[in-house]
């Protein structure tokens, strides 16, 4: 059984849109490993959660529904997608199970980018119409650019499991997310090494920045889908910095280090229509 922690973690958030474009997604995650039907076999990361509570003032957008705004669509790729069994919302991604939403699927390797497809929505569609938004979660190794392997309930929205593959053109868009983005302190984590991921957010994640010593300093990321400074970020409370992949940024301060929890931040990137 997973243990939940109850702490009131106290942060103040600052909104900044520094374009005209908004988007993106959220997620879960967990442990991986699966075999897609029509690819190689696919294997997963490790990640757990820890329970969420968060406090305090804001001095920016604060809303459980995001701010909606006209973007640029992103480009239509055309691929195929497959279907695997195990697709539980876990996975490379490090996201935790989500028996509730299966609406998930794994990308193929070019494009999952060491991490950088994790928790983005990307709509599927046939040449017949029929069509499915699914969440990124996971890594599908054996799959070439263009295919994506999915839930057998999301496959089903395209056609049935028996075809095995079929043709689509998809696109990434905005994820429909409730409530402000989420920071997942990773297990382990301590002043001295600190693994931080971003979830919930209505776009893909391009940047996460930690101020130390009065400077933004940026993070890199693993494949796992975390952003790890070796050096550590210190106790805290700290001050980070988000950018998507549209040039949209938030800042939040007064984030608490719970390890293995989840801090909620004070607001939310825009939502494209």
């Amino acid at each position: 059984m997973r243990s939940f922690l109850e702490s009131v973690v106290f942060g103040v958030s600052l909104f900044v849109v520094a374009a005209c474009d908004g988007g993106g997604s959220g997620g879960s995650g967990g442990n991986g490993g699966q075999t897609g039907v029509g690819a190689s076999p696919q294997t997963g990361g490790t990640g757990n959660s820890g329970a969420a509570g968060s406090t305090g003032q804001t001095t920016g957008t604060n809303t459980d529904t995001p701010t909606t705004v006209s973007c640029d669509p992103n480009p239509d790729v055309a691929g195929k997608v497959t279907y695997y069994n195990e697709a539980d919302g876990s996975g490379a991604c490090s996201f935790d199970p989500t028996p509730n939403d299966l609406m998930v699927a794994a990308m193929n390797a070019p494009q999952y980018a060491d991490s950088a497809a994790c928790g983005a929505c990307a709509e599927l569609e046939t040449s017949d119409g029929k069509s499915v938004t699914v969440r990124i979660v996971d890594l599908c190794p054996g799959c070439e650019e263009g295919h994506v392997d999915l839930s057998p309930q999301a496959f089903e929205k395209l056609g049935p499991l028996s075809a095995g593959v079929l043709s689509v053109t998809w696109r990434y868009v905005s994820c429909p997310v409730i409530g402000p983005i989420q920071y997942k302190f990773k297990e382990g984590s301590n002043q001295w090494w600190s693994a931080v991921q971003v979830r919930n957010a209505t776009e893909r994640i391009a940047k996460f920045e930690v101020e130390k010593d009065g400077a933004m300093i940026e993070v890199g990321r693993t494949s796992y889908n975390y952003f790890v400074d070796d050096q550590g970020m210190g106790p805290g409370p700290y001050h980070f910095r988000v950018t998507d992949v549209r040039g949209n940024v938030l800042e939040d301060e007064g984030i608490s280090f719970i390890e293995g929890g989840i801090v909620e931040g004070k607001a939310q990137f825009p939502l494209c229509n």
